[in-house]
């Protein structure tokens, strides 16, 4: 290993100067023993592990490495040191890509280089000529060493105007691996009748991380701490070991937004007229003037901290664009939150909080989730602590698309009912609302993608997936027993609290709109761990929502008197007619005709057990007047009211026929117009005869 020169050790311009006219050595000179090279090739290291090399730099020293002017020996160490300061030149890429096909480099050499272009691929000034060479890097495809680095940088480089025949592709001893099929994946949206491989709508990150060699260094010199990170960089060794309990977070910072066409390139008239770098247009007049010219930044990422780049992809719906845009987001979200060590992504929350942010702002402008963050957060949920950024890991969760109910088990329920059941009240709470809003975008996306005749229906406008009417049903079923089940189960864990109550009649109030609000065949009841717990509750708002739920499903027996929808276009069971009937029962018996504790409610206790509680008249305990949720504003009305003719307190006199219409309208004027519509629809009504299911 040949360290960088001890810090007393000053490289002034002069002596630099020196050392790049020295290096286009003639060929064949030897290398061991020759002093001369080696003192020079440390001048080189030095300067690059601190400030960086000039573009001038890199291009002679890259040229004498991929000529083997001096055999392969200091090829390696060469490309280890290159380290650019500001650009890396164009024509230097495309002179050392065409070395590779003279045959003497080194395998190991070859994919180091291809690694570094990688790496150094967004600080190329330039693409144009890159991209003039295409089918020469495509035919680097067939080394099956180079396979998966050639692929990641054929996707990088890839517009609709280079895209080649790739059928040959499916030939390759490789197979279905995930780097071709990223990149068929991409050839499938510019021309997909060149592909006729059926290509997965999810599949696995087919491009790793290979810029390990060069990561660190390159962040010093960015940094201008170049001379603190040197002494720990070896110059001849293939990776960097580096301690993942203090690995700092560097995917989450957003991108500057650059132009992947050089500056002197975009002043020549020919590259005017061509395309338009997004990052110089500033109005959405200026975007729907240059909408079909526009040319995206070399980094992606810089997409989600520009509202116009939003604006563009709402509006062109580009794939390349979203395919893109999800490798880089993908990369990020797997790299900082789930192979990074001791949990590194708690040790920097400061800078994951608004990235997290802004992905959450993107998918809420877009909305629509990217598949990327949906792949991320099932690996997640298996790791994750419940508390680490739970606003915006809940906020994801929510966007996900809609699970096929074969899959959603596994990949959702048992992680989160894990988590539910091991976390804090609060915890609970945010889990309703984020299944509730998971919901609500199922609903609302089958309302707005639907086709008609209800036959088939699309998951969205970037996925081949498609689902059936029946398959939605089944997954929306899946969704809604699992939140009944957690719901029961919690209220009992917490003690019927009234917040988490609270959370639970949100999700059910959604669960009633399914029909009537966003026209989904399906009517589902709540459980009686959350029906009793609502109808029996201290606080009069729960009791109030319940009664509003109820009326909601109510407005479903206006269906039975429509021939054209029959009960079973819906697919309402006897058992679930029974049950409807059933709640209904307790509660006209329970709020209004004071028999509670009736044999055929189904909450029935032994007589010898109601007298020893000594409560007078235990079956009016739960009406409206002596309801605990109510009993306060019993005693209102009954001051504010009664007294004018009673001087005694006494309850009961507000079940007479006036008083009684009184405290109703008196509820309803603090506001539980859900009483008042349960009270208008079903008290008096029949109930729904269960045969009739």
């Amino acid at each position: 290993t040949i360290c960088p020169n001890p810090p007393h050790m000053k490289i002034t311009a002069k002596p630099f100067v020196s050392v790049l006219v020295f290096f286009p050595l003639e060929a064949g000179t030897p290398v061991n023993g020759n002093d001369e090279v080696e003192r020079n090739m440390v001048l080189v290291e030095k300067l690059a592990y601190s400030k960086g090399l000039s573009p001038e730099a890199i291009s002679i020293m890259l040229e004498f490495a991929m000529s083997l002017r001096m055999g392969t020996s200091l090829c390696a160490r060469v490309l280890k040191c290159l380290i650019p300061a500001t650009l890396v030149p164009q024509e230097a890429v495309v002179r050392a890509v065409v070395w590779l096909s003279v045959g003497k480099i080194p395998v190991s050499t070859q994919i180091l280089f291809i690694k570094w272009v990688l790496t150094v691929f967004d600080m190329i000034d330039a693409k144009d000529q890159l991209r003039a060479v295409y089918g020469f890097i495509f035919n680097f495809v067939t080394e099956e060493n180079l396979c998966p680095f050639i692929c990641h940088l054929l996707y990088l480089l890839t517009r609709k105007e280079s895209v080649v025949s790739c059928s040959m592709l499916i030939l390759f001893p490789q197979g279905r691996q995930p780097f071709l099929l990223s990149l068929l994946s991409l050839y499938k949206v510019f021309c997909p009748e060149m592909v006729m491989l059926s290509i997965p709508s999810r599949i696995k990150s087919g491009f790793r991380n290979h810029n390990m060699p060069w990561k660190s260094a390159l962040i010093a010199v960015q940094k201008g701490a170049g001379p603190h990170v040197a002494a720990g960089i070896s110059p001849a060794s293939t990776t960097i070991k580096t301690n993942p309990r203090k690995r700092k977070r560097c995917h989450l910072e957003l991108p500057v937004m650059t132009s992947v066409v050089s500056k002197e390139a975009q002043t020549e008239p020919s590259s005017c007229g061509k395309v338009v770098p997004l990052v110089q247009l500033h109005s959405f007049a200026q975007l729907l003037e240059n909408m079909h010219r526009i040319e995206l930044p070399a980094q992606m990422g810089s997409l989600l901290g520009s509202s116009l780049a939003l604006q563009y992809l709402d509006c062109v719906q580009d794939e390349s664009a979203l395919l893109r845009l999800n490798f880089w987001l993908g990369y990020a979200l797997h790299e900082e939150f789930l192979f990074c060590g001791d949990r590194g992504a708690s040790q920097n929350s400061q800078e994951a909080l608004p990235f997290l942010d802004r992905l959450l702002s993107t998918q809420h402008f877009l909305q629509e989730g990217f598949s990327c963050s949906e792949a991320f957060l099932y690996k997640f949920l298996n790791v994750w602590d419940g508390s680490l950024l739970r606003p915006q890991i809940l906020g994801l969760l929510s966007n996900i698309p809609v699970v096929p109910s074969a899959q959603i088990r596994q990949l959702l329920f048992e992680p989160l009912m894990q988590l539910f059941f091991t976390s804090s009240l609060f915890f609970k709470c945010g889990l309703m609302e984020c299944l509730n809003n998971m919901l609500l975008k199922w609903l609302t996306w089958h309302s707005v993608y639907a086709l008609e005749d209800d036959l088939d229906i699309s998951l969205n406008s970037h996925t081949s997936i498609n689902m059936t009417l029946s398959g939605f049903k089944d997954s929306v079923m899946e969704l809604v027993d699992f939140v009944g089940r957690l719901a029961s189960l919690g209220l009992q864990l917490e003690g019927c609290h009234s917040l988490l109550l609270s959370f639970v009649l949100d999700f059910y109030e959604t669960v009633c709109d399914m029909f009537m609000k966003y026209g989904l065949p399906l009517v589902v009841m709540p459980p009686p761990g959350v029906f009793y717990p609502a109808l029996f509750a201290t606080d009069p708002v729960s009791v109030d929502r319940l009664a509003y739920i109820m009326h909601r499903w109510g407005l479903f027996t206006s269906c039975f008197d429509n021939a054209a929808m029959h009960v079973q276009a819906f697919h309402i069971s006897r058992q679930m007619v029974r049950e409807f009937n059933h709640y209904i029962i307790v509660m006209v018996n329970c709020l209004w005709n004071s028999k509670m504790f009736q044999l055929d409610m189904g909450l029935s206790l032994g007589e010898d057990l109601l007298l020893k509680s000594k409560v007078p008249q235990y079956w009016a305990s739960f009406d409206l007047v002596h309801h605990p949720a109510f009993m306060s504003y019993a005693v209102d009305f009954h001051h504010r009211v009664m007294l004018a003719w009673r001087k005694d307190m006494d309850l009961n006199s507000i079940k007479d026929s006036k008083p009684w219409s009184w405290y109703l309208e008196f509820l309803v004027s603090q506001g539980y117009d859900g009483l008042k519509q349960f009270v208008q629809s079903n008290i008096g009504r029949q109930q729904l005869p269960a045969d009739e299911g």
